[in-house]
């Protein structure tokens, strides 16, 4: 930890912040909150720790409310001495404004330890820090968790639920601490103490500047066909115009198409206004232009291009980059509130933030019918930016259906028209440009005459298609260069818009990007009405995921696999992704028995442990393994990485099942099972059986840890660190099993035979063999609930435990909370010579 950043943005001889200086507090760390109205409102979140104060600036503010979860950017330690610091930081300087002691007090650590300064400096350095405020206004247990694959220096604040918990606003306590003044007091002194304009001060030599901001090419959003309802997802309008990404810089405003054509001199008006934003940043939205009734419309944009009147808006739906730091790596809704943030704070006129729901897609497309605009935008809430990429993490769902097509030919004018009759139209397919149909409709006089000026140098004497025309009329034909927006009823089975009206050219658009829509051809067969569940399952969600170097394809995303939960493949493939560093160490270099349900849990699965090699493709790692129940060898599937993780995900293995032992000791299992089955037997008689096999353990001088199955039972496992093989832990499993059924004989079984047990609990020592496998820790479960297997604290397993408390919804928080509980399980391993000399000496006793 150090001050040097603090020391370099600062000229103490201009601000009266204290010099960075290390100290500390005699007895119990402190923690200060600073309000801090600079560039843009917010609030300094610090610590004490090492030294100095470990620091965050929260934009939002902290919360009392667990429900609500505040973005915080680390920034660079601050001095001790600062936790005192109230006033006016002067313009020219870095965070120029003025400052309040909004909260303080004294914090620890949240967790019980003896050393509570040396643990939360190792969860600082982990990314997951909890501890218990004592302020005056922040009361109760909190953390600050770091944002896993996002910018370097992005947090969440989370308040825990505890007994200080509150929905009320804590922000409405509004002011210091210290000196019970608000920022409003501050700025109205300085108003009064101010008798002249104030002097241009040179900028600081300390100051720092942003780097230059430059072109980021925009993320592309997928289509599909219907609205839907999912809290993961946010919905926008879509808007009727031109994708535009503006690129601010202080000494120039640049506005690019999506392909960076220029659009400075079309949307000139939109750079004055621009400019007023003072920072170095990159914006995403979309230009348009509004009637009087404020509805936007793509022809407007064209009249305006040609005239330079009309309503002109630019709709800023995402922040790409701001003061020299990128933005892409952060979540949408992080992302978003950024973004409110800035514009908020400079009140532009002609360009607005685009609003957003959340969760109700039915409804806004609802409302999107009645405003007759053109359809709705639904993006994953959690989803990072994908520059230049499609991705079906956004979706554009339309209203009226229009597409981008290429003008291929013209036909002869007929009558009174003149210059063409129709416009021949295509698309790509692949690389075949295919014939979608002619377009007579949409023009005037003038558009007639000036499209056909614009299209005079594409003129070509050959067919820039290869397959035949039902056209009567004779055909000038064009080079396929120039796209034009169409609006359109349906598409013909023969694939050809039915009554296309065109709305202008696409001077954004590349020919090449011009694909043949994968809506182009509805099936129209079974008009039966389907439930939510089945009409979902026919949607398909494919899309490209590239991890690293891998380029993975993931298909029907939106098949339903939990029906009475609405949870799809879509949504295991996502949970895997996002738990994928907390599974794979207990997945590393096992063999894999893939237990696959392609069609939803409510359909027959089937095991596949041999792979063909042939068939899969070549960055997947296999081993041949010989299979004691096959009677040969096996290609086992060896799942080491995140990519092979979705990929198993993506053939329906929506649980993991590795073997116990690795390849590279295959005859010696890590871990000894005990697997206890309860039939029909309730599962408060199932933690009985739990704490048995604890108790038994800990008689042994062991050490033991429990997960739940994810189903109705209970696993207990016993690290062995491969130091024995099979049949060694075979037979103590089967000792320490008998010594568990003899603390509870009446309500256990060691009878493997069901019809033997009696309807009593099962305790299966049997997993502890070659080639047996069980669910591995954090591994969805083919339930209604989509229940995880869950490694859990002992002090977790008493009456009020049950495996449907752990769910895919509701497992991340958990994790977030207390990390990976099921660590120990891959550690040394127990003394398999003193365990048996334990045993031995009870059956004397």
């Amino acid at each position: 930890m150090s001050l040097d950043k603090y020391n370099q943005k600062r000229d103490f001889k201009q601000t009266k912040e204290p010099k960075g200086k290390i100290d500390q507090s005699e007895n119990e760390l402190l923690f200060v909150v600073q309000k801090h109205a600079a560039s843009h409102l917010h609030y300094d979140f610090r610590l004490e720790l090492n030294g100095v104060l470990v620091s965050w600036a929260v934009p939002k503010g902290p919360s009392m409310n667990p429900e609500i979860k505040r973005l915080a950017m680390m920034v660079e330690d601050h001095p001790y001495s600062y936790k005192d610091f109230e006033g006016n930081i002067p313009a020219g300087n870095y965070g120029a404004g003025n400052v309040i002691v909004w909260d303080n007090g004294t914090y620890t650590a949240a967790d019980n330890t003896t050393s509570p300064e040396k643990t939360l400096k190792e969860n600082l350095k982990k990314g997951r820090l909890s501890f218990i405020l004592k302020g005056k206004k922040l009361k109760g247990e909190f953390s600050l968790v770091k944002l896993k694959g996002k910018q370097e220096n992005a947090w969440l604040l989370i308040k825990k639920n505890d007994k200080y918990a509150s929905e009320t606003d804590i922000l409405l306590k509004n002011k210091s601490v210290i000196s019970k003044k608000t920022l409003e007091d501050l700025e109205k002194k300085a108003e009064k103490t101010s008798t002249a304009a104030p002097e241009k001060k040179k900028p600081s030599k300390a100051a720092v500047k942003s780097k230059a901001a430059v072109f980021i090419k925009p993320m592309l959003a997928a289509s599909t066909e219907k609205p839907f309802d999912d809290e993961d997802w946010v919905f926008e309008n879509k808007y009727d115009g031109y994708r535009t990404i503006a690129v601010i810089n202080p000494d120039e405003i640049n506005l690019w198409s999506r392909n960076q054509l220029s659009f400075n001199e079309s949307f000139e008006t939109l750079i004055p206004e621009l400019k007023k934003i003072e920072h170095t940043v990159v914006l995403d939205g979309e230009v348009v232009v509004e009637n009087n009734e404020g509805k936007a419309s793509f022809q407007l944009l064209q009249n305006y291009l040609k005239t330079g009147t009309g309503n002109l808006k630019y709709y800023v739906f995402d922040i790409l980059n701001l003061d020299g730091n990128s933005t892409l790596k952060l979540n949408l809704l992080e992302r978003k509130e950024l973004l409110k943030i800035l514009l908020d704070k400079h009140k532009l006129s002609h360009v607005f933030y685009s609003e957003h729901t959340v969760g109700n897609g039915i409804k806004e497309f609802e409302k999107a019918i009645k405003n007759k605009i053109e359809g709705i935008i639904a993006k994953k809430a959690d989803s990072i930016y994908l520059s230049g990429k499609r991705s079906n993490d956004w979706l554009k769902i339309k209203i009226v259906q229009q597409e981008e097509a290429i003008i291929i030919g013209l036909t002869e004018p007929k009558k009174s028209r003149k210059n063409f009759g129709a416009l021949l139209l295509g698309q790509y397919k692949g690389k075949k440009l295919q014939f979608i149909g002619k377009c007579g409709t949409g023009f005037s006089d003038a558009t007639l005459k000036e499209l056909y000026e614009t299209l005079q140098p594409y003129f070509t004497t050959e067919a820039v298609i290869t397959e035949k025309i039902a056209q009567r009329d004779s055909i000038q034909w064009v080079e396929p260069k120039l796209v034009c927006q169409v609006k359109f009823t349906e598409w013909t089975d023969d694939l050809h818009l039915r009554h296309p009206v065109y709305l202008g050219l696409r001077t954004d658009k590349n020919a090449s990007e011009v694909l043949l829509s994968t809506k182009s051809k509805t099936v129209t067969t079974d008009k039966k009405k389907m439930n939510k569940a089945e009409e979902a399952a026919e949607t398909k969600k494919d899309y490209d995921l590239k991890i690293g170097k891998i380029k993975l394809h993931l298909t029907n995303q939106h098949k339903i696999y939990f029906p009475e939960d609405g949870i799809t493949k879509g949504d295991i493939v996502q949970y895997y992704n996002e738990v994928a560093n907390f599974i794979l160490p207990y997945l590393k270099n096992r063999p894999q028995s893939m237990n696959r349900f392609p069609n939803g849990i409510n359909a027959s699965g089937f095991y596949q442990k041999d792979v063909d090699t042939d068939k899969i493709p070549s960055w997947l790692k296999t081993e041949k393994v010989y299979s004691e129940s096959n009677d040969k060898h096996l290609d086992y599937l060896i799942c080491n990485n995140k990519q092979t993780l979705l990929y198993m995900a993506n053939l329906g293995c929506i649980d993991i099942n590795p073997w116990n032992s690795t390849i590279k000791k295959p005859e010696n299992p890590d871990w000894l099972v005990i697997d206890i089955d309860p039939a029909q037997h309730k599962f408060e008689e199932v933690v009985k059986t739990a704490l048995a096999v604890k108790e038994v353990i800990d008689g042994l001088e062991s050490d033991c840890y429990c997960k739940t199955s994810g189903a109705t039972g209970l696993h207990v496992y016993i690290p062995l660190g491969a130091k024995y093989d099979y049949e060694q832990i075979k037979i103590l499993a089967e000792l320490l099993a008998i010594e568990i059924h003899k603390q509870l004989p009446d309500i256990t079984s060691l009878e493997r035979t069901i019809k033997k047990r009696n309807h009593k609990i099962y305790i299966d020592y049997l997993q502890n063999r070659r080639g047996q496998t069980l669910a591995a820790p954090y591994s969805v479960r083919p339930v209604k609930g989509a229940w995880i297997s869950t490694p859990l604290e002992w002090k977790e397993v008493d009456a009020k435990l049950h495996p449907s408390q752990f769910t895919i919804k509701n497992i991340l928080k958990r994790l977030e909370k207390k990390g990976d509980l099921w660590r120990p399980v891959l550690g040394k391993g127990i003394n398999i010579k003193k365990i048996l000399t334990l045993l031995e000496n009870r059956k004397k006793d």
